[in-house]
């Protein structure tokens, strides 16, 4: 199986998106947001969803893929078709984020010429989707947040065919930690160290220190995959 397309879509910051480009992920932003590069991957406010200002961000940007309205109860359905028609007007493959027991079965796999894909809240102690895993089986999956090793080990039983880096950049800025494939065992954290527990107790040098870290994530979670 081919590796998925990793998406950096976690805010503003230009000098973290750029990092994560030249790594090897793809640009993705939130409309309404500041847009730094060409976007790959649109996501919608879910917080303050307006169909109009994001529809209208579609089509002033084109992305390859764009989220619509979280289906979070049955009756929305119809609302939810609604965005991704409109969606698909501009984007290839346009992700839905399914939310209702037993709803899938009800979703189409194409629509209006564009590619459905389903959107996996991957489940940490925080948050994440409900659904049992089997009702996404067989379907092309998008992985929402997560910790990398988890997205990787959903791929073993999902159609993973893209996901988000977010975690690592909260990682980097919130704790200077960056990831890594469960070796490191002298740090309190084998997947997550923090830069000073790599370089033997000692700080690292400058201000810009989650900028490292957050690099070193990104070439290691590219090569993971």
């Amino acid at each position: 199986m081919a590796a998925p397309t990793l998406i950096y879509c976690a805010g503003g910051n230009p000098a973290m998106a750029k990092i994560a480009i030249d790594a090897g992920f793809m640009y993705g932003s939130q409309i309404p947001e500041t847009i730094h590069w060409p976007i790959y991957f649109a996501d919608q406010d879910w917080q303050k969803p307006d169909k109009d200002i994001y529809i209208s961000g579609l089509k002033e940007h084109r992305p390859t893929m764009a989220t619509v309205l979280d289906w979070e109860q049955s009756e929305q359905l119809p609302e939810v078709l609604s965005w991704a028609e409109a969606a698909a007007a501009y984007a290839e493959t346009v992700v839905i984020i399914p939310k209702v027991q037993g709803g899938i079965i009800r979703l189409p796999r194409t629509i209006a010429g564009a590619k459905v894909r389903l959107g996996y809240s991957v489940p940490t102690k925080y948050a994440g989707t409900e659904l049992p895993l089997w009702e996404f089986i067989g379907w092309p999956i998008h992985l929402l947040g997560g910790s990398p090793q988890k997205q990787i080990e959903l791929s073993k039983y999902l159609d993973v065919r893209s996901a988000d880096g977010n975690m690592a950049n909260k990682m980097a800025v919130r704790h200077c930690q960056y990831w890594v494939n469960g070796t490191a065992r002298y740090a309190s954290n084998r997947w997550w160290p923090t830069l000073k527990e790599a370089n033997n107790g000692t700080n690292w040098e400058g201000e810009n220190a989650h900028y490292e870290a957050f690099r070193r994530s990104c070439e290691n979670i590219f090569k993971a995959w």
